[in-house]
């Protein structure tokens, strides 16, 4: 067995009324992300990445929007059956790298709470799991605040 590399890709409007959930951390704001679950494009490009590193295609077909059971889901559900299909797989997570790209609220205040959860959700130590931010410096929808995106890097390695 070979080491496995998976790259996601998320991205949600930003809308007034819904909770802002990121990495698995409510933050504070007037709006949350618009989406069928609970929406945390952090959790959802980290699913993301595990599935395309497994080659098991996207969320899209595991998790579909069309699907009533998945409304108003945690994106940690997400990650946690996904991890079961890794580790039946025969592998194990090396380690994972999240960018949120969201030019506001700040996320600095929160990121070590989402990097704690990743790292639980994964079954790895918190040097093995990386959560950053960066602006859109006013550039595009992101810098325009319109919406919040995500993208993740996983190494999976042989579990044994």
């Amino acid at each position: 067995m070979a080491f496995r590399i998976g790259h996601g890709f998320d991205i949600h409007a930003l809308v007034p009324g819904r909770p802002l959930v990121l990495g698995g951390v409510e933050i504070p704001s007037e709006r949350g992300l618009a989406g069928h679950s609970d929406a945390d494009a952090a959790l959802h490009a980290l699913t993301d990445a595990l599935l395309g590193a497994i080659g098991a295609g996207d969320i899209g077909r595991h998790y579909p929007d069309s699907d009533r059971r998945h409304e108003g889901r945690s994106s940690a559900d997400f990650v946690r059956e996904t991890m079961e299909s890794v580790r039946a797989r025969g592998y194990r997570v090396a380690n994972a790298d999240i960018t949120i790209l969201a030019e506001e609220p700040r996320l600095a205040p929160y990121l070590d709470r989402m990097r704690a959860n990743v790292a639980a959700l994964l079954g790895v130590s918190a040097d093995a799991a990386n959560v950053k931010a960066t602006r859109g410096e006013g550039l595009g929808a992101i810098g325009r605040s319109e919406g919040i995106a995500a993208q993740a890097v996983v190494l999976l390695e042989p579990a044994s």
